[in-house]
């Protein structure tokens, strides 16, 4: 057998974010590629609470340093494009794109183009309380002619606690779930036909099996694209 795919390089920052989309491209790829075959993949990830520290202080630039740092040491180790799992850092995508040593999939664009694919209209955000007060989705949303919604002020807080104190360490409390799926019954209340699981934590407790509203699993669709990306002109036999 062989496999001349692409080797992905993710850029992490959560650990429970780059675990889940390290594990979905290897359970997804032998779908397409044959079993037990999926491209080559490194892995670097700064600490997290250095991220944080960035994002507490709105030091987009440091973000963007700690990103690019990533970047440079996968592509030493033979990257041939990146990925980030994690929605919140890429508020420095702008500050990254001009200085990255190897292309780079912006997870923002993969979910907004399969939500325009699938015929979505009004899109909700969920995520940390720096993503959904951020730009990163409304700018690709606005783009390709949707609209988008954000929760209430007090539930941006509760849903980026909630992200932050328990769903990054593991953690998954059954209230947390019932709150989750009530943010997104409020955002169903205002128009919205789809919801962005816009943190890469999110799906670990919130998928369409449990939301009255489609989901947008931004972790698994962008560990697809990068499958597609890296297997694209390839034939495995």
């Amino acid at each position: 057998m062989g496999n001349s795919s692409k080797h992905i390089g993710i850029v992490g920052c959560s650990a429970e974010g780059a675990a889940l989309c390290y594990k979905t491209i290897c359970t997804e790829s032998p779908k397409t590629l044959g079993e037990h075959v999926h491209p080559e993949i490194s892995m670097h990830t700064h600490s997290l609470a250095d991220y944080v520290d960035c994002l507490n202080s709105n030091d987009i630039n440091g973000i963007g340093e700690l990103m690019l740092s990533s970047a440079n040491k996968l592509k030493a180790l033979g990257a041939d494009f990146l990925i980030c799992p994690d929605n919140t850092i890429h508020q420095a995508f702008k500050y990254v794109e001009k200085r990255a040593p190897l292309p780079w999939l912006h997870i923002a664009e993969v979910v907004v183009e399969n939500s325009k694919y699938k015929g979505f209209r009004k899109l909700g955000i969920l995520g940390t309380k720096w993503l959904v007060e951020s730009s990163v989705y409304p700018e690709k949303i606005e783009c390709l002619g949707l609209t988008w919604e954000r929760p209430s002020n007090e539930e941006i807080n509760e849903v980026g606690r909630i992200i932050m104190e328990e769903l990054v360490y593991g953690i998954f409390k059954p209230e947390s779930v019932i709150y989750f799926q009530e943010v997104i019954s409020s955002l169903k209340d205002k128009g919205c036909d789809a919801i962005i699981l816009g943190c890469t934590e999110i799906p670990l407790i919130i998928d369409d099996s449990n939301s009255v509203l489609p989901t947008l699993n931004s972790n698994r669709l962008l560990a697809e694209a990068a499958v597609r990306e890296a297997t694209e002109h390839t034939n495995c036999v």
